[in-house]
């Protein structure tokens, strides 16, 4: 029982270095992702109006959607 115990520890102590080093991936990820978006905001401000009547649709979807419900998720895991 002691041997399973000690080996279900080192399991869960890889496991949890492994979702440490997905956490941070995540963030990067995340923060990349919102730089460019940043950046695509920027030039549908600047040089887009002109060109979105003839090349996009009218509406534009909320890109941010997807990053703040993986960021609750990884917030809820601390």
């Amino acid at each position: 029982m002691e041997r399973l115990n000690t080996e279900l520890y080192y399991q869960n102590c890889h496991i949890m270095k492994e979702n440490e080093k997905l956490r941070k991936k995540a963030q990067l990820l995340n923060q990349e992702n919102q730089e460019l978006l940043s950046q695509l905001k920027k030039k549908l401000s600047n040089g887009g109006a002109s060109n979105s009547k003839t090349n996009a649709p009218n509406n534009m979807f909320d890109l941010n959607l997807g990053s703040s419900s993986s960021q609750n998720a990884s917030n809820s895991n601390n």
